[in-house]
C-alpha cells in the first residue's frame, strides 16, 4: 500500500491536515476530523469537489 500524501493529525483543539510530500501543514485548523476532505485530496478529486468540501468545513467552524 502506498503512503498517503495527506493525513489528518490531531492537534490541540482539533485537527490539521499534514502534507507528507511537502512536510508542512496544509489548509486550516478544523474542529472535526475532515475525513472526507482528506479522502478527496488523496483520491485526486476535481477542483469543484475540493472547494465544496473546504467551504463546508469553514462554515462549520463559524
Amino acid at each position: 500500500m502506498a503512503k498517503r500524501r495527506y493525513v489528518a493529525r490531531g492537534v490541540p483543539d482539533g485537527y490539521r491536515i499534514w502534507d507528507n510530500r511537502a512536510r508542512r501543514w496544509w489548509g486550516d485548523h478544523y474542529q472535526r476530523c475532515p475525513d472526507d476532505l482528506v479522502a478527496a485530496l488523496n483520491g485526486g478529486a476535481d477542483y469543484a469537489t475540493l472547494t465544496a468540501l473546504i467551504n463546508r468545513y469553514r462554515a462549520a467552524k463559524r
